[in-house]
C-alpha cells in the first residue's frame, strides 16, 4: 500500500512519543517509530533507512564530536578545571556573592574549551557546589546556579551543538562558533546580575580579595589551557584548519598538558577517560543516525512543505517566525536530548526560517540557546539532575531557584530574536567570506 502523508505524519510522531513516554530512550525510539511505516509502505524498505543512516555517519565534520568530548572529558580528569577556577576566583570572588560569580565566570571559561555542557555541570559542580554550600550558601541555589551556568558550554565557542548544526544544515561551523560569542557573554553577564540580586537579599559573602601577585599565579597556571580556544576558533577563523582538525588539535592538546606539562593524568586513567569518551560519543553519534532516519521520512511524506505552506499563510512576519521558532525549540528541549532535535526540528524548520527572511545563522543561534535551556529543565534537563545528584537534592526542590534564574536568560533570547545583529555582528565582521 501507498502510506498517505496524514497516516505517516501520525504513526512517526504518534510512535514516537508513546515511546517516549513510557522511558525508551530517545536515539531508540526514533529508530523504532520509523518501522510500521517501513512495514506498511511498498515504495520503502529496511535498506533505505540503513542507507541514511550511513550517510549521516559518512560525515568528516561529525568527527570533531568524539574529539570535543574527549578534550573536555581530559580538562576535567587533568584537574585543569581546578586551575579555570582559581582563575575565576581572581576576577570574580571580590564581588558580593562571590562563589556564585565565579561559578558563572568557570562556566565561562570552560565553554570556551570543552563544547560539552553536560562536562561542565559534572566537573565543575563537584568542586563549587560543596564549596558554596560550605560558605554558607543555599544548597539549591548552589545547584540552580551550577546548571544554569554550565548551558553556556554549547552556546560559548567551541560547541559540540554547533557542529551538528553546520554539518545538517551546511552552515559554516566557523561563522557559528563566532556568532555564538556574543549571545554567550550576554548569557554570562545576565547570570552574574542575577546571582548579585541573591546576594543582597541573602547576604552572600565575597569570596577572595585578590591581590596583584595572586592574579598573576591564578592567571600563568591556566594560561596553557586559556590557550585552547585561541587555538580551535583562531585556526577556523583563519581557515587554517577545519572545525574536525580543530577538535583533533584541541584533543591532543589537552592530552599533553594532563599528561606531559600538568602530570595530573597518568597512562592508567586514560584507558578510563577512552571508554567515557567513546561511550558517550556512541550515544551521540547513534542518536544522529536514528534522528536523520527519522527526519527523512518526514521529509519523503513532504512533512516540511507543508508545515511552510501553514505557517506562510499564518503570515506572522520575521519576527513572529522567529518567536513561533524559539517556542518550538524549547518545547522539545523539555522532552528530547538537543542532537535530535536539531537534526529533525531544525531540517522541518529550517524552509519556515528561510521563508520569513531568518539569516540561516540568526536560526541557528535561536535554536541552540533555545535547546540550552532545555538541560536544565525537567523532564530531560541533563545539567540539572547532574547538578542536583552532586547537590543531594530532588529536581522539584530547586525549580524555584532555577526559573528564576532563567528569566534573565529569556530575556536575552528575545533580545537576539528583536536584534539579530547580535549574533551576526562577529561573524560578518571577522569571516565574511564565510558568511556570505
Amino acid at each position: 500500500m501507498i502510506v498517505s502523508t496524514g497516516l505517516a505524519c501520525a504513526i512517526l510522531v504518534g510512535g514516537f512519543l508513546l515511546l517516549v513516554l513510557i522511558r525508551v530512550p530517545v536515539a531508540f525510539a526514533l529508530g523504532i517509530a520509523i518501522i510500521p511505516i517501513v512495514s506498511l509502505d511498498l515504495r520503502l524498505t529496511p535498506f533505505i533507512i540503513m542507507d541514511r543512516m550511513f550517510q549521516s555517519y559518512n560525515s568528516f565534520i561529525l568527527l570533531a564530536v568524539p574529539f570535543f568530548l574527549l578534550a573536555a572529558n581530559l580538562m576535567n580528569s587533568g584537574k585543569i578545571t581546578d586551575k579555570l577556577i582559581g582563575l575565576a576566583r581572581e576576577l570574580t570572588g571580590w564581588m558580593p556573592g562571590g562563589l556564585g560569580h565565579v561559578n558563572v565566570a568557570v562556566s565561562m571559561l570552560f565553554a570556551g574549551i570543552s563544547g560539552s555542557s553536560t562536562a561542565d555541570a559534572a566537573g565543575c559542580g563537584k568542586i563549587l557546589i560543596p564549596a558554596m554550600v560550605k560558605e554558607g550558601y543555599d544548597v539549591r541555589f548552589a545547584i540552580a546556579i551550577t546548571a544554569c551556568s554550565s548551558v553556556m558550554g554549547v552556546i560559548i565557542p567551541p560547541s559540540i551543538l554547533m557542529v551538528v548544526w553546520g554539518g545538517v544544515m551546511q552552515v559554516s561551523v566557523g561563522a557559528l562558533f563566532l556568532a555564538g560569542a556574543v549571545p554567550g557573554l550576554l548569557i554570562g553577564l545576565a547570570l552574574m546580575g542575577t546571582v548579585y540580586g541573591y546576594a543582597k537579599v541573602y547576604d552572600y559573602p565575597i569570596a577572595v580579595r585578590p591581590t596583584l601577585s595572586s592574579f598573576w599565579v591564578a592567571f600563568k597556571g591556566s594560561i596553557l589551557a586559556l590557550m585552547t580556544p585561541v587555538l580551535v576558533i583562531g585556526g577556523i577563523v583563519t581557515g587554517i584548519v577545519t572545525p574536525t582538525e580543530s577538535a583533533i588539535i584541541a584533543a591532543g592538546y589537552a592530552l599533553i598538558l594532563g599528561v606531559f606539562v600538568y602530570r595530573t593524568v597518568s597512562v592508567r586513567d586514560l584507558g578510563h577517560i577512552f571508554y567515557e569518551t567513546g561511550r558517550f560519543a556512541s550515544i551521540s553519534l547513534f542518536a544522529i543516525g536514528t534522528a536523520s532516519a527519522f527526519g527523512w521520512m518526514l521529509s519523503f511524506y513532504n512533512v516540511p512543505r507543508l508545515i511552510v505552506d501553514f505557517m506562510t499563510s499564518l503570515q506572522f512576519g520575521s519576527f513572529g517566525t522567529a518567536l513561533v521558532i524559539a517556542g518550538l525549540f524549547l518545547f522539545f528541549g523539555l522532552f528530547i536530548d538537543a542532537i535530535p532535535t536539531i537534526i529533525i526540528l531544525g531540517s522541518v524548520l529550517l524552509p519556515v526560517a528561510t521563508a520569513a527572511d531568518i539569516h540561516p545563522v540568526v536560526f541557528a543561534i535561536i535554536g541552540i540557546v533555545s535547546l540550552a535551556f532545555g538541560l536544565v529543565t525537567p523532564p530531560y534537563g541533563l545539567c540539572l539532575l547532574i547538578s542536583a545528584a552532586i547537590g543531594g537534592m530532588n529536581v522539584v526542590q530547586v525549580m524555584r531557584d532555577v526559573i528564576i534564574i532563567l528569566i534573565p536568560m529569556l530575556v536575552i533570547l528575545m533580545l537576539i530574536i528583536i536584534f539579530p545583529e547580535i549574533a551576526l555582528w562577529l561573524p560578518s565582521t571577522l569571516m565574511p567570506s564565510s558568511f556570505q
